[in-house]
């Protein structure tokens, strides 16, 4: 509740002071929106520790993060482009099998420095780890890898590239 108090053109809304053992009148239906108003907050919550990676929640836990990746089939090769952001490439170990890939990394700074005043650090370490399964068998032996401007880009040859199919156009009678 506020009171409302008129200065010539001037309107000005303040508080009102409530005293101690007050009664509040309250609606029959406040009730309901306040139950209402909490399993709302209490569905944002839920969502956001379970289905948005990017959450603070999650955010916290650095074996929970997860690289963005884009795969693109090029027909006789798979090209990939993985978001490695700080890592060097020296902490970025790659398996590849003829099916499959197996990106992780663990980086940490060990280093203190010591004539800082800190007043936040969350930078201390960082790990990744990706694994993607192909449905076409890969050359092991001549898979490429480049890190760039924190960005790892991989080319993984086909050991049988699939034949480029041409479409025809099909007319309607």
């Amino acid at each position: 509740m506020a009171r409302i108090k008129g200065k010539k053109d001037k309107l000005t809304i303040r508080p009102t002071e409530r005293k101690t053992g007050e009664i509040i009148q309250k609606r029959p239906y406040d009730l309901w929106m306040d139950m209402d108003q909490l399993f709302d907050q209490f569905r944002t919550n839920f969502n956001d520790l379970f289905w948005r990676p990017e959450s603070s929640f999650l955010a916290s836990f650095d074996d929970l993060r997860t690289p963005m990746m884009d795969v693109a089939d090029l027909g006789d090769k798979y090209e990939m482009k993985i978001e490695m952001p700080g890592i060097p490439k020296e902490k970025i170990n790659i398996d590849v099998s003829p099916t499959s890939i197996e990106i992780s990394a663990k980086h940490e700074t060990g280093e203190e420095e010591k004539n800082k005043n800190w007043l936040r650090r969350e930078c201390s370490s960082t790990s990744f780890y990706r694994s993607v399964e192909f449905p076409d068998k890969i050359k092991t032996d001549t898979v490429e890898a480049e890190l760039k401007n924190g960005i790892l880009n991989l080319s993984l040859p086909k050991l049988e590239p699939k034949p480029e199919y041409k479409t025809t156009k099909v007319k309607i009678k």
